[in-house]
C-alpha cells in the first residue's frame, strides 16, 4: 500500500544536529573509534547542514550549498556538452500516472507521500509529491513527440524529490533530496543503450576528475536494477570505512514506459514504433560521499575543484599598530587573486589561530598566512590542507605556486583515494574467504552466478550486497563462490550505505 500523508506544517523543538548535541562543540569523534560519529561530527563543525523540522528532511547551509552549486555547475556543463537541455517538471503528479508502470509503483510504493487532502478538503483525486519523474515527463513527451524527427528528446531537470525515508542520514538517505534527473527518448534500443552508457562514463570522469572520487562501474543485478528498468548501471565509490556508497545510476527502460504514456513515432517508412528511453540521475548524496571519501580527524577536506573556498587569507599582526599595514597587503593579494581563484580574506577579530583552525575544519585547500615580517621579507606562508605542509613562497611566484599547489592537491586526493580502493577490493573463491574480507571491511571481487533468492540470503548472513558486475572484469568467468556454478560472471560486493 501507498503511503499516505496529510500536508501540514510540523513543527519540532530541537531544528539543530540532534544526534550531535551531547557532543562538545569542536570535538571531533576519530574515525576508528566511530565512523558515524565522526560523520555527523564532520558535517557539524563544518557548518554544512542542519536537520529540518520534520523528520527526514534537512536544511543545507550556505557553505554547504556551495558545495551542491559547484557540483551542479560542472556537471551540468558537462551533460550539455552532449545535446542535454534542461527543463521543469511539476513537484505533483496524479496519483494515476504512478499506476501505470506495475514495477514501478511497487519498487517505489513504500517511499511515495501521496496528498490526500487540500484547501481543507479531502481530495477526489489524490496526487503523488514528486518521487523520480518518469511519468510526469514521458507523459509530456507523448504530446511532444510524433515523428522520428523530434527524436532523441535529451532533458535533464535539477529539482527536489521525496522518498520517505524509515532511518534518514544527512546527505546519505533524507526524505527530501536535491538531483538532477535525465530523462531521454529514442528510435531505437541501441541508441537508448548506448546513451545510458554514455551517461554513466560522465559520472565517472566527472566523479575521478571533479571530485577526486575513483568508481568501480558496473551493471546491477536484476534484483537491484531500478523499478521499471531492463538494465541499470551504477558507478560505486568505496567510503573510509570499506562501505559502498552508490553515486550515481544510469537505467535503460527499454519501452515499458513508452507503452504506458502512448510514447510513439512515425519512422522514415511511415511504421509507427514505440520510443526507447533512458533515465539517469545524481543526489546531494554525492556530498555525503565526497565527506567520507576526504575528511579526516580534523574535519573537512575538500578537492580545489569543488571547494567554495580554494584559499583563504589570514592576516597576522602581532600587535594593533600592524593590523592596517598588513589589511593593506592582505588586499592587494585578494585583488590579485580573486580573478582566477575562489579566494575569501578572514578580517574577522578572532585570535589567528581560531581562524585556521576553523578553515581546516571546513576543509579549505590552501590556507594563506602573512604578516609584517612577510610583507618585510617579500613572502607568504602557505598550508596545504591535504597534508599539513606548510610552505614560503615569494610573492611575486604567488599565482604560479598557487595555481600549481591546486592541482597537486587534487591530483594527491585522488592517488590517496584509488590506492586506498585498490588496497581494500579483494578477490575470493570461497564463501569462508568471502565472509572473512566483507568482515574486515574490503570491497569484494569473487564469481557471482546466485539467484535473487541467493542475493538476499547472502544480505542475510553477511550484510554485503551485489553492487554490481564490473565492466573491466567483464569478460572474465568461473565458479561461483556461493553456488558452485561453472560461468559466472566476476562480481563486486561489499556493506553499503
Amino acid at each position: 500500500m501507498v503511503f499516505s500523508i496529510r500536508i501540514r506544517l510540523i513543527y519540532k523543538q530541537n531544528l539543530n544536529m540532534g544526534e550531535n548535541n551531547k557532543h562538545d562543540e569542536k570535538k571531533i569523534t576519530p574515525r576508528k573509534s566511530d565512523f558515524s560519529q565522526w560523520y555527523l561530527d564532520v558535517i557539524r563543525v563544518a557548518d554544512l547542514v542542519e536537520h529540518g523540522p520534520v523528520k527526514g528532511t534537512m536544511i543545507i547551509k550556505p557553505y554547504g550549498y556551495a558545495i551542491w552549486e559547484n557540483i551542479q555547475k560542472e556537471f551540468d556543463k558537462r551533460i550539455k556538452e552532449t545535446g542535454v537541455e534542461n527543463a521543469y517538471f511539476p513537484l505533483f503528479i496524479p496519483y494515476e500516472f504512478l499506476q501505470r508502470e506495475k514495477s514501478h509503483v511497487e519498487g517505489f510504493s513504500p517511499e511515495v507521500a501521496v496528498v490526500t487532502h487540500a484547501g481543507g478538503e479531502e481530495l477526489t483525486e489524490p496526487f503523488v509529491v514528486r518521487p523520480t519523474s518518469e511519468t510526469i515527463m514521458y507523459d509530456a513527451y507523448s504530446r511532444w513527440v510524433t515523428s522520428y524527427k523530434d527524436l532523441p528528446v535529451l532533458i535533464n531537470q535539477w529539482a527536489n524529490v521525496v522518498r520517505w525515508e524509515v532511518r534518514p542520514r544527512l546527505f546519505l538517505r533524507s526524505t527530501e533530496f536535491l538531483w538532477q534527473e535525465g530523462h531521454t527518448a529514442h528510435a531505437t534500443a541501441k541508441e537508448a543503450d548506448e546513451r545510458a552508457q554514455l551517461m554513466l562514463s560522465i559520472y565517472k570522469k566527472f566523479a575521478e576528475e571533479f571530485l577526486a572520487m575513483p568508481l568501480y562501474t558496473g551493471k546491477k543485478t536484476d534484483s537491484e536494477r531500478f523499478a521499471g528498468a531492463d538494465i541499470t548501471y551504477t558507478t560505486e565509490a568505496m567510503m573510509q570505512d570499506g562501505k559502498a556508497l552508490q553515486f550515481a545510476t544510469s537505467h535503460n527502460l527499454g519501452d515499458k514506459f513508452a507503452k504506458v504514456f502512448n510514447l510513439k513515432f512515425t519512422d522514415e517508412n511511415g511504421d509507427t514504433k514505440y520510443c526507447y528511453q533512458t533515465s539517469w540521475g545524481m543526489s546531494t548524496r554525492s556530498i555525503g560521499g565526497l565527506i567520507m571519501v576526504h575528511s579526516d580527524d580534523r574535519g573537512l577536506v575538500l578537492p580545489p575543484k569543488v571547494a567554495p573556498v580554494q584559499v583563504v587569507v589570514v592576516p597576522v599582526w602581532p600587535k594593533e599598530e600592524f593590523k592596517n599595514e598588513v589589511n593593506s597587503e592582505v588586499e592587494k593579494i585578494m585583488n590579485e587573486l580573486k580573478v582566477d581563484f575562489r579566494v575569501k580574506a578572514d578580517l574577522s577579530d578572532e585570535r589567528v589561530g581560531e581562524k585556521l583552525y576553523k578553515w581546516e575544519k571546513k576543509g579549505v585547500p590552501v590556507r594563506l598566512e602573512i604578516g609584517p615580517r612577510d610583507i618585510k621579507e617579500g613572502c607568504v606562508v602557505l598550508s596545504r590542507r591535504d597534508t599539513g605542509e606548510k610552505i614560503t613562497v615569494k610573492r611575486d611566484e604567488l599565482k604560479k605556486k598557487i595555481f600549481n599547489l591546486l592541482e597537486e592537491i587534487q591530483e594527491n586526493l585522488y592517488r590517496n583515494a584509488l590506492k586506498r580502493m585498490e588496497e581494500n577490493t579483494e578477490r575470493v573463491e570461497t564463501y569462508d574467504d568471502f565472509k572473512k574480507a566483507i568482515d574486515n571491511k574490503k570491497f569484494v571481487l569473487g564469481y557471482w552466478a546466485g539467484s535473487s533468492e541467493d542475493e538476499k540470503q547472502l544480505k542475510t548472513e553477511t550484510m554485503a550486497t551485489v553492487r554490481c558486475f564490473p565492466f573491466e572484469h567483464e569478460d572474465e568467468s568461473g565458479k561461483c563462490f556461493y553456488t558452485g556454478k561453472d560461468g559466472a560472471k566476476l562480481a563486486l560486493f561489499a556493506r553499503s550505505y
